[in-house]
C-alpha cells in the first residue's frame, strides 16, 4: 500500500467525521451520513481491494464514534464495510464497462446512490436485528436513506472532482482518471 494514498485517504476520512459529528440527528436520531462521500471519495483513489477494506473498517469505527443512533455503533461498522466492499466491486465493474469514456461522472454518481443505499438498508437491518429501529423501517428509510442517497451523489461528485484536481496539479500519479 502506498504511503501516499494511505495519509490522503486517511484526511479525506477525517474530513468525513467531522462532516459525521457536526451532522444533526434526525428523524429517530438517524443521521444523513455525508462520512459516506469522503468513504467513496477515498475508494475511488485507492482502487485496491486492501485499502477498501482498511478505509471501510475505519470508516465504520469512525461511524461509531459519532453515531446518535440508539445501539448504532455495531451497524456502524458492519454497515461500512459492506457498504465499501459492494462500491469497490461495482467500481470495478463500472471500469470495465466505462472504460476511458466520459461516462465516468454519471457511473461515479449512479455507484455512489447505490452505495448509499446499500449502506442505509445494511444499516437500518443490523440495526433492527440487533437492538430494534426508534421508528418503522419505511420511514426511516424514506426520511432518512432516500435524501441522504440524492445528496450523496452531488457531494461525491463535487469532493472526488476536487481532489482528482488538486492531485492532478500537484503531480500525484496513482489516481486512476478515466476522463482522459
Amino acid at each position: 500500500m502506498n504511503l501516499r494514498k494511505n495519509i490522503i485517504i486517511s484526511l479525506l476520512l477525517a474530513i468525513g467525521y467531522i462532516m459525521h459529528q457536526v451532522t444533526p440527528g434526525a428523524i429517530g436520531s438517524m443521521k444523513f451520513d455525508l462520512l459516506l462521500s469522503f468513504l467513496f471519495v477515498a475508494l475511488l483513489i485507492s482502487g485496491d481491494l486492501k485499502s477498501t477494506i482498511l478505509a471501510g473498517l475505519l470508516g465504520g469505527f469512525i461511524a461509531a464514534i459519532t453515531t446518535t443512533f440508539p445501539g448504532g455503533q455495531i451497524a456502524n461498522v458492519v454497515d461500512k464495510l459492506v457498504t465499501s466492499l459492494a462500491f469497490y466491486f461495482m467500481m470495478k465493474a463500472s471500469d470495465r464497462i466505462s472504460g476511458k469514456t466520459k461516462f465516468k461522472q454519471i457511473s461515479t454518481g449512479i455507484i455512489a446512490f447505490i452505495g448509499t443505499i446499500i449502506s442505509g438498508t445494511t444499516f437500518l437491518y443490523t440495526a433492527l436485528v440487533l437492538t430494534g429501529l426508534p421508528a418503522p423501517f419505511p420511514v426511516l428509510f424514506a426520511g432518512i436513506v432516500l435524501p441522504t442517497a440524492v445528496t450523496n451523489i452531488f457531494v461525491t461528485l463535487v469532493i472526488y472532482n476536487a481532489v482528482n484536481l488538486a492531485l492532478k496539479a500537484t503531480g500525484v500519479k496513482f489516481v486512476q482518471t478515466k476522463e482522459q
